[in-house]
């Protein structure tokens, strides 16, 4: 398939620069044989008792960062992934690339090291410091480049799950945004339950698809670790007939991963899945989704699941509805079934 077979054009009004009010008063897009216009709050009139919804646990870390070299030029800095407490992967943006061996002044006047770069990461030491102490006093959320907008103080709350619980996402699993704890307890009490698994969402997640034949396409690397205690509850649910309610694309990808490993137990590690039209899902038996970019790899993994005339028709629908979209808008919940 071709990129171009996954464009369309989004009136720039539609891209949400802030959260809703509330995180389940954003909308929910339901994808049946017609369209169903709700709100977020009532999910659960959706869900079917025995389903179990499988949440992504990562936790974003501050990891904008702004300093300047030893030559006084402007540094901004993007922690992609911490190799330990005291080392990182980082994208730099400068006006002059940085040179390996030199060093870069942070805005609290502590110096990092550049040591390496590959594959259009650099890698930096930052010495005695840790890492997360320092993006804890310093560090700015990550917002995507779609959000036109400095960060703020609600930002450290609203782009972060409320069950965000393992540090290392630079990116928030967006369709976990819209929960808030009551919600999970009364999607309980209707007999849905929840499991977690940890992606690490890393920045290639806003990366568009630059090959027109999507087939050539390499993911970026992204840390999972799913549980055993998850791995049985899936089991069990499939078991009971009950049925795996991906929440966001991360979570399907952690899932369809474990899934090609043959018989599910727990794992962890890295995964580069790329899902597209023509994957086979093996685990994922519904999803809740933003609406995403397109040229994509996140719209590709839409269109696998539902089909790419499907995923057409319910975003043009959703465009003439006025729903917002990417990482702050609204949601759909989709079923593999359409």
């Amino acid at each position: 398939m071709k990129l171009s077979d996954f464009d369309f054009d989004l009136p720039n009004a539609l891209i949400a620069q802030y959260p809703s009010e509330k995180r389940t008063d954003s909308r929910l897009l339901v994808a049946q044989d017609s369209f169903i216009n709700a709100t977020f709050s009532q999910l659960g009139e959706f869900l079917k008792p025995k389903d179990l919804l499988i949440l992504n646990d990562t936790k974003v870390i501050p990891a904008r960062l702004f300093g300047r070299k030893d030559s006084g030029g402007k540094v901004e800095i993007l922690v992609e992934r911490l190799i330990n407490d005291f080392e990182a992967l980082v994208m730099i943006k400068a006006s002059r690339a940085p040179k390996i061996g030199s060093y870069i002044v942070l805005e609290n006047d502590k110096q990092v090291k550049v040591l390496d770069k590959a594959s259009g990461l650099y890698k930096l030491s930052f010495g005695s410091n840790s890492i997360l102490t320092l993006l804890n006093e310093i560090g700015h959320v990550p917002l995507p480049p779609y959000i036109e907008r400095i960060d703020g103080k609600e930002d450290l709350v609203r782009y972060q799950t409320v069950y965000a619980k393992n540090d290392g996402a630079v990116a928030a699993p967006t369709a976990g945004l819209h929960f808030d704890e009551p919600l999970l307890s009364n999607l309980n009490s209707y007999g849905v339950d929840h499991a977690f698994v940890t992606l690490h969402v890393g920045v290639g997640t806003f990366q568009p698809v630059k090959v027109e034949d999507i087939k050539d396409h390499q993911m970026h690397s992204e840390y999972f670790e799913v549980c055993q205690e998850t791995v049985d509850k899936i089991v069990t649910t499939k078991a009971n007939g009950g049925r795996i309610v991906a929440v966001g694309t991360t979570a399907v990808r952690t899932l369809e991963s474990i899934a090609l490993q043959g018989e599910l137990s727990s794992a962890k590690g890295d995964t580069d899945i790329f899902i597209y039209p023509g994957f086979e899902f093996r685990l994922v038996d519904a999803m809740i989704t933003n609406f995403h970019l397109p040229k994509s790899s996140l719209l590709m993994l839409v269109s696998a699941f539902i089909g790419i005339e499907k995923m057409f028709q319910i975003y043009q629908y959703a465009i003439e509805e006025k729903y917002r979209f990417f990482s702050y808008g609204d949601a759909m919940l989709l079923d593999k079934t359409l």
